[in-house]
């Protein structure tokens, strides 16, 4: 008599963590599904620094002075893209890409990589001076000041 009652009890059992084991597990869901937000949180404004390779302090008129720049990004957002513009307040002088035109002042450029070079040409002996603004969408914004002898 005792296995009788047992047995039934036994099934009893069963039954009872079978269903709290499934319905822990329709909670747990539930409580997966409704603490999600349907916004995924994209970070997509990274700062940057410009970074300018040595250049020469003194150049001869009419001779091209190459200037090695890199875009040293603290993120990756492959949609971000950086212009360039300048301003040249002393001297007569280009500033271009190699291979393109001139720049015109505060006109901005796109620039094609993290790592590009500026070709700079004094026209004149005399003392040239520009800045450089290297800007992404977002309004991060750095810039970089040149002296020619």
């Amino acid at each position: 008599m005792k296995y009788i009652l047992s047995r039934p009890l036994l099934i009893v059992k069963r039954c009872v963590i079978k269903k709290s084991g499934m319905l822990l597990m329709l909670l747990l869901s539930c409580f997966a599904f409704i603490s999600c937000s349907k916004d995924l949180d994209i970070q997509t404004n990274f700062p940057f620094e410009l970074e300018i390779m040595p250049i020469p302090s003194t150049v001869p008129a009419d001779q091209v002075v190459e200037i090695p720049c890199h875009i040293k990004k603290t993120g990756n957002y492959t949609e971000t893209k950086y212009t360039i513009r300048y301003f040249q307040y002393e001297g007569v002088g280009s500033l271009k890409f190699p291979g393109d035109k001139p720049f015109i002042p505060n006109k901005l450029y796109k620039i094609p990589k993290d790592t590009f070079m500026l070709n700079y040409r004094p026209k004149t002996k005399e003392k040239h001076s520009f800045k450089i603004w290297v800007a992404d969408q977002f309004g991060n914004e750095k810039n970089a000041e040149f002296d020619f002898n």
